[in-house]
């Protein structure tokens, strides 16, 4: 006998609430780690830091501007409930960015590690924020407004985007760094794809 499709259930809005909290501050959190270390990661995000690392200005700051034009594509492609969650998730990420270097400073931290628990932090933040309908914005939004309008796939338009970023990083960053940050934002898609899946996961 075939098993009876699982009934989808609404979180509660202080079910959002607290996974809003953890996920934008484990994000901001990974974003701390890669500072700290002088790395980068992908997507949106990567872009804020490595544009932190040239203007000197806060990367919470920069993060919120970034995504700004980002906004009128997630309300056009994914509509005002989960363009306003995103928002939402985008200022407190740079809030918690801004807050966190007050209340604790890291002391010593190995490079590959540093690079892995980074990437760790941020795609766990990113899952949580994604299973309760909202995300960091920016290149994903555009990405998947791409593939309505053209038919250019998701993946391959944030793959040029990540690529170009980082080749941009190599006339900033030491190389050295770079591959470290690669590590970083491969250990990100990998939590990601593994782990971020329609047929395994039922809330919403």
């Amino acid at each position: 006998m075939q098993n009876e499709p699982h009934k989808r259930l609404e979180h509660s809005p202080l079910e959002d609430a607290l996974a809003f909290v953890l996920g934008t501050a484990t994000c901001a959190l990974g974003v701390q780690f890669l500072t700290h270390l002088g790395r980068i990661t992908g997507q949106t995000a990567g872009l804020g830091v490595l544009l932190s690392y040239v203007t000197g200005a806060s990367f919470g700051l920069i993060f919120f501007l970034v995504n700004l034009p980002f906004y009128l594509l997630a309300w056009l492609r994914m509509g005002p409930r989960f363009t306003i969650k995103s928002f939402i998730a985008v200022t407190m990420v740079s809030t918690f960015a801004e807050a966190m270097p007050q209340v604790f400073v890291i002391d010593a931290l190995n490079p590959a590690f540093g690079a892995a628990i980074a990437g760790a932090m941020i795609g766990l933040g990113l899952i949580v924020l994604f299973r309760h309908g909202a995300s960091l914005g920016g290149v994903g939004v555009l990405a998947l407004y791409l593939q309505d309008k053209i038919g250019f796939q998701a993946g391959w338009t944030q793959l040029v985007f990540d690529a170009l970023l980082f080749s941009a990083a190599i006339f900033v960053l030491d190389p050295w760094l770079v591959g470290w940050s690669l590590l970083g934002a491969v250990v990100v898609n990998l939590i990601i794809a593994v782990n971020h899946r329609k047929d395994r996961y039922i809330g919403r």
